[in-house]
């Protein structure tokens, strides 16, 4: 909604943002952190069930749950430093466990340093507001306002962005985005379009 305000690439009623509109998203915004609250504790309970000596496939389930958490929060509203920390946590000492099972098996412990790093860089990306929403399977951004999101973001957010589409769909959202300029006739996101173009140039 913040970005299609008095946004030039959104047409005229989508830019127009009431302040109805403001508060029915905050009050949006503050039932999905109670609802992710309740999911937290579930998963801070299904650490706390874990035995000592447990499957590494259990361990392995739950650090999934974790992560797809992790993802889901990064585009909530609010103040949610508190759970991205305790995610974090629990996540460490579950790939923890998982390092401790695997310590006589070479090839295992390799994959694991792989899966870190992987988990890092996703950690990252899910700082750029843009990225955590349109990783969301309910993604509050349209097909159609794509385009418009896409140019109107930062670079650094767009250039994290980029890697989550194929050359087609990059070639498609080019398309797009080149239209769009045209019909409104601004030159507002043009830099954002030659990056773009750029990526799918060397795709």
């Amino acid at each position: 909604m913040l970005r299609r305000r008095d946004n030039p690439l959104f047409n005229k009623v989508l830019r127009r943002v009431e302040a109805e509109e403001l508060a029915a998203a905050r009050r949006r915004d503050e039932a999905e952190q109670e609802d992710f609250a309740r999911q937290f504790r579930v998963l801070l309970d299904s650490a706390l069930c874990l035995k000592p000596n447990e499957e590494s496939q259990t361990l392995l389930d739950l650090k999934a749950r974790l992560d797809q958490a992790y993802t889901q929060l990064a585009s909530l509203g609010g103040d949610t430093e508190p759970f991205r920390q305790g995610l974090r946590r629990l996540t460490d000492t579950i790939i923890a466990a998982v390092r401790q099972a695997a310590a006589r098996d070479p090839h295992a412990l390799e994959e694991l340093v792989h899966e870190q790093l992987a988990r890092e860089q996703h950690y990252r990306l899910m700082e750029f507001p843009l990225v955590a929403d349109l990783m969301r399977p309910d993604s509050p951004i349209a097909a159609e306002e794509l385009p418009a999101a896409l140019l109107s973001s930062s670079m650094e957010e767009l250039e994290a962005a980029i890697w989550l589409f194929g050359p087609d769909e990059l070639r498609a959202l080019c398309h797009a985005a080149r239209t769009l300029l045209s019909e409104t006739g601004t030159d507002y996101g043009c830099e954002n379009l030659v990056l773009l173009e750029s990526h799918l140039s060397e795709s």
